[in-house]
């Protein structure tokens, strides 16, 4: 392994910054514009999740719309099952049939239990919600999120349901990637359904009317999980996704939520650091045309940086070297190792920026010779004693 020092320069105002303590029992925050964890506090932990288990059926659901299981206007009929499921609900019972997209903005604006459950049933391999929740942890797992299982589809207090707060970030970032056509429906603060319970037709994330350019994601409350949320935010071109459980009231979310904001997006800078294609370093190569070959970002590379950090950045290339030709240009060879203060570590891939060919007869002569010299060339310790 070969490791080389790398000190990249940036230059930040002097301002002060200072870390964040939050009051959550466990917060994940990630700036999703640049890949930065801002903070990780018990964020690995499997805890009750509460309603915010909810974006997982979401996912699933919206996945199911985009390859055509089902389709937006499709009424689904309600089952005894779906209908009896008490707390936040849209008041279902089994003489309704309900279209998908009512469904979804049921689910996601008044955290119904019961719209939850539907589309459970109507996507479950064997019609029952727990067979659907099977399926979440799946699909969970395929998607990188291992510290998640599921007993239901809605958080409803259960044995064994559990998810981790970076998990919960995980999806968050999915669900604004790989759905932006459907994500807007999280940042709508109000859903009639058909006239009922007027009383119940507000959304219960609290930072959607703070001014903030927070636009999602999903509360979450039960006696166990205590106070939780899955927020989101977007502030020119940055955008900031947070997970927070665990805090023992609704005003301590609102308050701790806005105080995550308001640090994330005031305490950090964006700078450019490497632009793609620009030679960072070099690794030798093994039997090629060339002797070295260079190792460059294969996109333009910014970083978050803490404002108060104050100059330059130290960063440490890694490669396995040397490397063995042939070699392509944009071939992964190593990473570039960043650590700024206290934000957890980050590695970026680092590339060929050039191809080299395998060498030639002369190549390989040569290779031999230096080989040789290594092994038994003066100094090598390996040199052949002259007769006495």
């Amino acid at each position: 392994m070969r490791r080389a020092v790398l000190t990249l320069c940036v230059m930040i105002a002097p301002i002060t910054a200072s870390a964040f303590e939050t009051a959550a029992q466990a917060a994940y925050i990630f700036d999703q514009t640049t890949g930065t964890v801002l903070l990780s506090k018990n964020a690995q932990e499997p805890l009750p999740p509460a309603s915010m288990s909810k974006l997982m059926t979401i996912y699933m659901a919206f996945e199911a719309v985009a390859d055509g299981r089902l389709v937006i206007d499709e009424e689904l009929t309600v089952s005894s099952h779906a209908a009896g499921y008490g707390g936040s609900s849209m008041f279902l019972d089994t003489t309704d049939r309900v279209t998908v997209e009512d469904l979804l903005r049921g689910v996601i604006v008044l955290s119904g239990n019961d719209a939850s459950a539907v589309l459970a049933e109507a996507l479950s391999p064997d019609g029952s919600e727990a067979g659907f929740a099977r399926m979440m942890t799946e699909r969970a797992r395929q998607m990188g999120m291992m510290n998640s299982t599921f007993a239901n589809s809605n958080g409803w207090p259960a044995v064994g349901h559990r998810m981790s707060m970076e998990d919960l970030g995980i999806l968050a970032d999915r669900l604004i990637s790989d759905f932006p056509t459907f994500y807007p429906l999280f940042a709508e603060t109000e859903f009639a359904f058909d006239g009922r319970v007027p009383s119940n037709s507000s959304n219960r994330n609290p930072i959607l009317t703070m001014g903030l350019g927070a636009d999602g994601l999903k509360t979450g409350h039960t006696q166990e999980a205590g106070y939780g949320l899955v927020g989101s935010a977007k502030q020119g071109d940055r955008r900031v996704i947070f997970v927070i459980t665990g805090l023992d009231s609704s005003e301590a979310r609102s308050e701790e939520s806005a105080k995550i904001i308001n640090w994330s997006f005031r305490q950090f800078a964006e700078k450019d650091v490497v632009a793609a294609g620009t030679q960072i370093a070099t690794a030798d190569v093994w039997m090629g045309e060339m002797p070295t070959v260079g190792l460059t970002v294969a996109e333009d590379l910014s970083l978050l940086v803490p404002i108060l950090n104050q100059g330059e950045i130290d960063a440490d290339v890694v490669f396995e070297g040397p490397i063995e030709a042939p070699i392509t240009a944009g071939q992964p060879l190593g990473e570039l190792v960043i650590t700024l203060n206290d934000l957890p570590e980050k590695r970026i891939p680092l590339v060929a920026d050039a191809d080299v060919a395998r060498g030639g007869f002369a190549t390989r002569l040569r290779t031999a010779a230096l080989v040789l010299w290594e092994k038994f060339g003066p100094g090598s310790g390996n040199e052949v004693p002259e007769e006495a």
